[in-house]
C-alpha cells in the first residue's frame, strides 16, 4: 500500500470515527471539500504539511499522529 493510500484510509477512518462527513472536515480545517476527497482517495500527490496539520487539528489529533 503506498504512502498516500495509507494516509487517505487514516483520514477517512478518523472522520467518520468523529461521525463527520467530507464537507464538515473540510469545514473545520478550513479547507476546500475537494481538498478531503482527493487526499482520502489518495489522488491528491503532494498535500502540503499545512494542509495536513490543519486536517490533524480538525481531527483532534497530531500531525504526527496522522502521518504514522
Amino acid at each position: 500500500m503506498t504512502n498516500l493510500k495509507r494516509l487517505g484510509e487514516k483520514v477517512k477512518h478518523l472522520r467518520k470515527e468523529k461521525g463527520l462527513t467530507q464537507e464538515k472536515l473540510a469545514e473545520l480545517a478550513n479547507i476546500d471539500p475537494k481538498t478531503i476527497i482527493e487526499i482520502e482517495n489518495a489522488r491528491r500527490r503532494n498535500p502540503t504539511l499545512k494542509t495536513l496539520n490543519k486536517i490533524a487539528k480538525a481531527l483532534n489529533t497530531t500531525l504526527t499522529s496522522l502521518l504514522s
